[in-house]
């Protein structure tokens, strides 16, 4: 496995997702933030890291909802401006 600065990877063993930061021979300098909002910063060795698979459907269902709430809100509109104008 070829990791490069950017990748995000995970330990083996499991846990959360890690940012590469930099690859040398054998060892890994890898990112993340804490659950307080603090950054750790460690060098790991290769052996122990996979690269992680990242669920992008959540971030797609947000995106739908937003866009089904900004239609109800179109609609709404539309339905308000038809009422008026009914009873003009």
């Amino acid at each position: 496995m070829k990791l490069k600065a950017g990748d995000v990877v995970v330990l083996k063993s499991g846990g959360q997702a890690l940012t590469v930061a930099e690859v040398t021979d054998e060892m890994v300098a890898c990112i993340w933030i804490g659950e307080e909002g603090d950054l750790f910063r460690e060098s790991l060795p290769s052996a122990v890291l996979e690269p992680a698979h990242i669920d992008m459907s959540d971030d797609e269902d947000e995106h739908d909802e937003d866009e089904d709430s900004e239609e109800d809100e179109s609609e709404s509109e539309g339905h308000h401006a038809k009422r008026a104008a009914e009873i003009a």
